[in-house]
């Protein structure tokens, strides 16, 4: 029940994207009263007036809307809400902007939500609401706080989001953390607008990183054996590698050992310095060293390199369970070689007339799709590169019937968009379906780290320090096009300069005081309440009631324009206009009425946050 606290939490609070429209209508509204909020509301009745219109041919058949613009009013005496629609259309129908407003005023279906419309000034069309349409939003949400959520973007589109996909080549850092924490909100906010949306990890378990990796954990294997060893300037040197190689090495005991000087007769040195030729002496040095693993352990090496795949992917799962992100699919990368994808991906570029062949290599010509040269899919020595598997597994989601493909990846991958995009023109003619999220650096300010793992900050560590649910919000403040500076102190900080504590303080605050309530001897009436919403007249309260009106047009704002920081910021400014209210006006009073019509204002803005933290995929707090 909307007025009993117990369980309510981010675990127990699931988004419900299949729910119709249907359900959320009130019985006393017309059949085009079915809009989640007033602003939608007034936005329909325009759609319908346009669409007669145009039936009518009062407007040119070929005339088309995408959105039509309704706004608050500044002036009360102008009414509650405005639209441009008039004027927007004035210059395509070729009519005047006054004719046109009063012909979509004539053709406005009736609602018992509109006592009367005017038209102002050049043609804004104003619309006065009855007073009891400012308290339907309260109404919703205590009926069913989803179906007064869900608005309807998506219309079942299917989109494939790809995130995070760290290497498993050692734990997850902060800027990760930003990525995964983007992805998990966003993939949560497009399900609750109407998309289906599944949730990928791609995992980079091919190609020369796991090479790296492999040899890195092979060298600390060896040194545990008591083996003097050095590690290449170019291998993994964190303390995870050792603690990966310990744990081979308890597993499996001597059975990949051999004798250090055995392993590096005959190489070439791993030279000191810096500069482009010393990076490829220092390069080649590590090319040298896998091939003389390989050759030493023979089928061996495929299970050393598992075993460390396999550990260090575990310690990913654990931190993003930890964080509170969960996937649909953990797709690996070696599937796409060895399911014959990327030599499928191959032949149809051919087919296409999209590939040549130049100095020993395959090329794929994406200078003439976009991208600024053309790249290599097959070296000179016959491998395939890192972008032949990206092309191979893009082709993938496109042949599982996604509509929409969209990655996050990090900033530094900027580069990288036009190659991958280009390759999707050229193997579908596709490829504006092809949409990048890209991250943007973290750095941490104030406040001492207490733990490092080797000399990075790991996500974990940042966890253990600001939070989970601060961690997680923190994240998702700013855009991720924006740098986002991490500020410890003020996450691990128990003010109302900490958005997230604000924010949870509201809904714990709310269950305090219907603890309060019931402790009085007291219990909240929410039918009495709904009739005495009346009572809600102050300025404060118009600001909670408006503020609550407006949140599936801000979910709805924010899945179009992929923003969860839009919604972050919705629930600062709510908790902030509940706090001003809640200081300056007692709830738990003598007078039953008025008591009901607070709990239940007050109840609705404890549901709508735990909504909006459930998609962020933080926690609502009963208590704090």
């Amino acid at each position: 029940m909307p007025g009993d606290c117990a369980g309510v939490s981010m675990l127990t609070r699931r988004i419900c994207p299949d729910r119709t429209l249907a359900a959320c209508i009130m019985a006393r509204f017309a059949p085009t009263d079915s809009a989640v909020s007033m602003k939608a509301l007034i936005a329909d009745l325009l759609t319908h007036a346009f669409n007669t219109l145009q039936a009518d041919g009062r407007l040119p058949a070929g005339l088309a809307i995408t959105e039509i613009q309704v706004e608050r009013t500044r002036d009360p005496s102008h009414g509650d809400w405005a639209s441009n629609l008039a004027l927007a259309l004035a210059k395509p129908a070729q009519q005047k902007p006054r004719d046109i407003a009063q012909a979509l005023v004539a053709a406005l279906p009736p609602s018992a939500a509109v006592i009367k419309t005017e038209i102002a000034g050049p043609g804004f069309i104003n619309f006065f609401l009855t007073p009891e349409s400012r308290f339907e939003s309260v109404r919703r949400i205590l009926a069913d706080v989803n179906a007064f959520a869900h608005t309807d973007v998506g219309h079942g589109e299917k989109v494939l989001l790809e995130f995070v996909s760290a290497n498993p080549t050692g734990p997850m850092h902060v800027g990760h953390g930003r990525g995964a924490a983007y992805g998990s909100a966003l993939g949560n906010l497009l399900a609750a607008t109407g998309f289906d949306v599944q949730r990928e990890y791609y995992i980079n378990d091919a190609g020369r990183q796991a090479d790296v990796l492999a040899v890195s954990v092979f060298l600390r294997y060896l040194e545990a054996h008591g083996e003097r060893v050095a590690i290449p300037s170019r291998a993994y040197p964190g303390e995870y590698v050792r603690h990966c190689a310990d744990a081979l090495k308890a597993k499996y005991g001597q059975q990949f050992f051999h004798p250090y000087p055995d392993v590096m007769q005959g190489l070439p040195a791993d030279p000191d310095g810096e500069g482009d030729a010393i990076k490829m002496q220092k390069e080649a040095h590590l090319d040298a060293l896998i091939s003389r693993t390989r050759q030493l352990l023979g089928e061996d090496y495929r299970v050393l390199q598992d075993f460390a795949l396999d550990t260090q992917l575990a310690d990913i799962r654990r931190t993003l369970d930890a964080f509170n992100v969960s996937f649909d699919r953990w797709y690996s990368e070696r599937t796409l070689a060895d399911s014959g994808a990327i030599d499928k991906a191959l032949a149809r570029l051919r087919e296409r007339g999209h590939v040549y062949e130049q100095d020993g290599a395959v090329w794929l010509r994406t200078s003439t799709l976009g991208d600024e040269k053309d790249r290599v899919l097959i070296r000179d020595n016959g491998i395939h590169t890192y972008f032949a598997a990206d092309v191979a597994y893009h082709l993938d989601k496109l042949d599982r019937g996604f509509d929409t493909l969209i990655d996050v990846w990090g900033a530094d991958h900027h580069g990288y968009i036009a190659r991958v995009r280009a390759a999707i023109e050229a193997l579908t003619g596709q490829g504006d379906r092809f949409h990048v999220a890209l991250i943007q650096f973290v750095t941490l300010s104030s406040g001492r780290m207490g733990k490092r793992s080797g000399n990075f900050v790991t996500l974990a560590d940042l966890i253990d320090e600001a939070g989970n649910d601060a961690t997680r919000f923190f994240y998702l403040t700013r855009s991720p096009e924006v740098p986002l500076e991490f500020d410890i102190d003020l996450a691990r900080s128990q003010t109302k300069d900490n958005p997230v504590y604000y924010i949870q303080y509201a809904h714990a605050r709310v269950c305090s005081v219907l603890r309060k309530l019931a402790d009085d001897g007291h219990a909240f009436d929410e039918a009495a309440g709904l009739q005495a919403l009346t009572h809600l007249d102050s300025q404060e309260e118009r600001g909670v009631l408006e503020r609550l009106d407006s949140y599936p047009d801000i979910l709805a704002r924010a899945a179009r324009d992929r923003a969860p920081h839009t919604l972050a910021h919705y629930l600062r400014d709510l908790a902030s206009d509940f706090h001003v209210w809640y200081n300056g006006h007692k709830i738990l009073i003598d007078d039953a009425a008025v008591r009901n019509a607070r709990l239940a204002l007050s109840v609705a803005v404890r549901e709508v946050i735990a909504h909006g933290l459930d998609i962020l995929g933080v926690n609502a707090p009963d208590s704090m």
